[in-house]
């Protein structure tokens, strides 16, 4: 069963945890700052200014994210169907 408590509901919340998650991904690849800034083609100033606020454009932050080998995440966004009732599944699956 999915613990539904951790799941991020304000675009603050979850941005703290792109910024968490994106630092720990370039902590465990040894990346500094400015090495992840030449790496991605990010400018050193926005990925500082990324991690320390949240703000980044979202090319940049595709830059990163193929960077640091997570590009698969971006990927799967919006992609599943959201279903409003067990009919609409049952209905699609005839």
């Amino acid at each position: 069963m999915i613990d539904i408590t951790h799941f991020k509901t304000t675009p603050n919340e979850i941005t703290v945890e792109i910024v968490a998650n994106v630092k720990a991904r370039r902590k465990e690849q040894h990346l500094t700052q400015a090495q992840l800034s030449e790496k991605s083609g990010v400018s050193l100033g926005s990925l500082k200014r990324f991690e320390r606020t949240g703000e980044i454009s979202l090319v940049s932050l595709l830059r990163i994210a193929i960077a640091l080998g997570c590009q698969e995440d971006f990927l799967g966004l919006f992609a599943r169907k959201q279903y409003r009732s067990i009919q609409e599944i049952i209905d699609e699956q005839a």
